[in-house]
């Protein structure tokens, strides 16, 4: 194994959130939600096709739905979306047009910076970190790691004290330090919105994988996650989602007021 605390300065370096990878780049997205009844059959099922185009700064990428349940949306109703995306696009460099209001967005996405910052801080302090051997993924040599909540650690960020309810197993790749999958199980009950609104129940698990496009950046290639939670403390659901991305092309000037579909 390679000694760990230099393994471990070389991830810290490479660790990067997916809006930060794919903002130079437009893709589609496949999302696939499904309820399970006991048994764990899906009972219903919606999919969903988006082609995704960076937001703009400071602001969510921008996923423009194009095919529903195996229906592609009417041209109709996907022109009018674009026409209010460009009232979008124009407002927002309308109010960027002084410098006060660009100097407000600098401070923000430093902040949001600072924020992604301190959570990466809050893995290496939360998490026991062990290096066990060494596995191939897709033809990439990886090094598999487990993480375990530490005991008495306290989190010092809102992400940290969620990461406190999960155990994970990453794979990284040796010779990149990049992040090529992980995954994550609840090893308790976790409340959201304060209690009030959901209860996710320990064993809920979540896979994310990464892939290598055009051997140069790794990118989403997949999530996929399975719940079990209780709704406004009453109503049980048992859940499971699949993201797939692929037909990732570098974004420029031309497609950002250009839509066409991008191959799978």
């Amino acid at each position: 194994m390679p000694d760990y605390d230099t393994f471990a300065v070389q991830v810290r370096k490479h660790l990067a959130t997916d809006e930060e990878r794919q903002s130079g780049y437009m893709f589609i997205e496949r999302r696939t939600e499904q309820r399970l009844d006991g048994s764990g059959r899906a009972t219903s099922e919606s999919i969903k096709v988006f082609e995704v185009y960076p937001g703009l700064p400071g602001q969510d990428r921008y996923r423009r739905l194009i095919e529903e349940d195996g229906k592609p949306v009417p041209p109709a109703k996907l022109a009018q979306r674009d026409r209010d995306r460009q009232k979008e696009v124009e407002s927002y460099a309308k109010r960027m047009s002084t410098s006060r209001d660009r100097q407000k967005e600098t401070q923000q996405l430093q902040k949001e910076q600072r924020k992604y910052s301190a959570a990466i801080d809050d893995v290496f302090r939360i998490y026991d970190i062990h290096m066990v051997r060494r596995e191939a993924i897709e033809g990439h040599d990886t090094i598999m790691a487990t993480l375990v909540p530490k005991d008495g650690v306290k989190p010092l960020t809102d992400d940290g004290k969620i990461m406190r309810h999960f155990k994970a197993r990453a794979w990284i790749s040796e010779s990149d330090y990049e992040l090529v999958r992980v995954e994550i199980e609840a090893i308790d009950d976790l409340s959201i919105g304060l209690g009030l609104l959901a209860r996710v129940h320990k064993g809920t698990t979540a896979t994310y994988q990464r892939r290598k496009v055009n051997d140069e950046v790794w990118l989403p290639a997949q999530v996929t996650w399975t719940a079990s939670a209780r709704v406004l403390l009453v109503k049980r659901l048992r859940l499971r989602g699949i993201a797939e991305f692929s037909g990732y092309r570098k974004f420029t000037v031309d497609t950002s007021t250009t839509y066409s579909t991008p191959p799978s």
